[in-house]
């Protein structure tokens, strides 16, 4: 677990002493999942919910959006943002500050975790944006732009009899 990471177990009926879950095993549930889901807020003050891809590097979780999309266009006026995954036997919930990545060597590095896990030949523009010979559907067409999402507070939901009473909250209080 990181040095600046807290956890507590937070299921209601849980006995005193109960052991949370595991930082190492929640990251890596995590990572493993290739669905999720991004919350951010509009500039109304409503939810804006999407699906979308993600790859976990270091210390941060990696999305992309196209600067065009509602997506992008709420993250930079309102950065603090969601990422959810259903894992087995976890639900997972990340919070936190997102930030455009323009570091080219990272972007490399995010560009290699997209094509290992889901196939995604993506490439860096000369301005620092992904160019891909496809996207979802519903993404538009590239440009898209990376961003990072520092994890503040991260909820693991246990699903299953053994893991329920074991739900954690991580809570990194540098961040």
């Amino acid at each position: 677990m990181p040095a600046d990471a807290r956890s507590s177990v937070i299921a209601t009926d849980a006995e005193p002493g109960t052991e949370p879950l595991s930082w190492a095993e929640v990251r890596q549930r995590f990572d493993a999942e290739r669905w999720y889901w991004s919350a951010t807020t509009g500039p109304d003050g409503r939810p804006h919910i999407r699906p979308v891809l993600a790859v976990w590097a270091g210390d941060r979780v990696y999305s992309t959006t196209s600067p065009a999309a509602a997506k992008g266009r709420n993250l930079e006026l309102r950065p603090e943002c969601s990422l959810t995954a259903r894992a087995p036997a976890i639900d997972i919930v990340v919070e936190g500050a997102a930030s455009w990545v323009d570091d080219r060597r990272l972007l490399e590095q995010i560009a290699a975790a997209y094509d290992s896990k889901y196939g995604w030949p993506v490439t860096i523009r000369d301005d620092d944006m992904f160019d891909a010979p496809y996207g979802a559907p519903t993404a538009g067409r590239p440009p898209y732009r990376a961003y990072a999402v520092t994890p503040r507070v991260v909820f693991a939901f246990g699903t299953s009899d053994n893991l329920g009473v074991r739900s954690t909250r991580f809570t990194f209080p540098g961040r």
